[in-house]
């Protein structure tokens, strides 16, 4: 079907330490659950709900598995992209089982760490492929690793109308006035 998309994205916390296993040929295999949760004030009583929904998370790129091996823990935050997997195997008694997984394979998949629990400034590691990035650190001291953005944190020139250097993050502290909106 032409036009679809397989595209999940989460914010959330992990439940456990990942489990890294390797394939026959030792390439790693990271796995990980993710808690999102979501509350409300019940209408009728008053009282404070939540509820938590737990996430299987799967990742195959190797460059994402050397990051969630050295700096994710349980109770880090994290924001990940991946696509959606249903896959069918079978339980010790031989019955049909299926397991659903946001699965972050190749270059599409971005994991960000939120907070810093790792140890401070995350360090940049790139998606698929691709090579590595630099790493985009937030207010929190969080980083990206996925997609890999060379030239992110590198500042920005000047544009010959008197623009000032790049301020922290690689943007202009001025806005260009000719945008047209």
């Amino acid at each position: 079907m032409a036009g679809s998309v397989n595209k999940v994205i989460l914010i959330g916390n992990v439940g456990a330490d990942p489990e890294i296993r390797r394939t026959q040929d030792g390439r790693p295999i990271a796995n990980l659950r993710i808690a999102t949760s979501e509350s409300w004030r019940d209408r009728n009583s008053g009282e404070r709900r939540e509820k938590t929904e737990w996430h299987n998370v799967v990742v195959f790129n190797e460059g994402l598995c050397k990051v969630v091996e050295q700096y994710v823990k349980k109770g880090a935050k994290l924001y990940i992209e991946g696509a959606l997997q249903t896959r069918k195997w079978q339980d010790q008694n031989g019955n049909d089982r299926y397991s659903t997984e946001i699965v972050l394979q190749g270059f599409n998949s971005t994991l960000t760490m939120l907070d810093g629990r790792g140890g401070g400034e995350g360090q940049g590691m790139g998606g698929g492929g691709a090579g590595y990035g630099g790493g985009r650190g937030g207010s929190s001291g969080g980083g990206e690793f996925g997609g890999g953005y060379e030239d992110y944190d590198r500042p920005q020139q000047g544009s010959g109308r008197g623009s000032q250097p790049a301020a922290s993050g690689g943007f202009a502290r001025d806005l260009d006035d000719d945008i047209p909106f």
